[in-house]
């Protein structure tokens, strides 16, 4: 609209510039006024700290760290496969792995709770950080929040069984344990007469069983009775028997 509204305003002026022998604008003023209002704003990004700061450049990749031929390779091949030329995947992996060997119990240890808390904890990191630059993705929020739960079982599981593990893990790995609130029911109405009724049919339920347990409880009597009665008549048939001469 406001196009056609600068190109209606411009043609007078370009005919009065073409009769005065002026030279011929650009373009009009709400022309100019339409396309700075349109104009994209360009935001400055924030400068957000990552966790994988801290990894020196010249530090090779998991895969290239421990293998003998590096020691006699170029510079230049050295510099291509350390953590300067390296994706964030790779980072990724070498940030693990030194989190790993802060709690792991022995060098063949790879599964154990400790373990899994550091390598949830990296990865947790990782995604606090994407969100920082990206609030809307949800898929990865969902994920970080599945992370953070399972997170908080391992480390209330390791709390209630092994307290000074628990303690050093979260010391190695900088964090911050708060354990959960425990749950609190509001109290109405409605809740109490459903519990009182649930009380009520507990209690019919149970003198119920106790008369079934009562009957059942007189029949093993009874049978036990004859059992012993007609064991008692076997011996004495017996002992008859062997009381009679031949």
């Amino acid at each position: 609209m406001l196009a056609l509204l600068g190109r209606g305003l411009a043609g007078p002026a370009r005919a009065g510039a073409a009769v005065l022998g002026r030279a011929e604008p650009v373009c009009s003023p709400v022309l100019q006024a339409a396309r700075g209002y349109a104009r994209r704003v360009t935001r400055k990004r924030k400068d957000i700290p990552s966790h994988l700061d801290d990894l020196p450049p010249t530090l090779l990749k998991k895969d290239y760290a421990n293998l003998p031929i590096m020691n006699s390779v170029d510079d230049v091949v050295k510099r291509l496969l350390s953590l300067e030329m390296a994706s964030q995947k790779e980072k990724m992996k070498v940030k693990t792995q030194q989190l790993v060997e802060k709690v792991r119990r022995s060098p063949n240890d790879n599964g154990s709770f400790e373990v899994q808390v550091a390598i949830l904890t990296a990865r947790i990191r990782t995604l606090e950080e994407h969100l920082q630059r990206h609030p809307k993705d949800k898929s990865n929020r969902r994920c970080m929040l599945l992370d953070l739960d399972r997170r908080r079982k391992m480390l209330g599981y390791l709390r209630r069984v092994n307290y000074s593990t628990f303690e050093n893990t979260c010391k190695q790995l900088d964090i911050q344990y708060s354990p959960p609130q425990p749950y609190i029911r509001r109290v109405t109405k409605r809740w109490l007469a459903k519990k009182a009724l649930c009380i009520k049919v507990f209690q019919e339920k149970q003198k119920l069983k106790a008369a079934e347990r009562l009957k059942q409880r007189r029949e093993w009597q009874a049978r036990a009775r004859a059992a012993r009665a007609r064991q008692e008549k076997q011996v004495q048939e017996k002992q008859a028997q062997e009381g009679t001469p031949v």
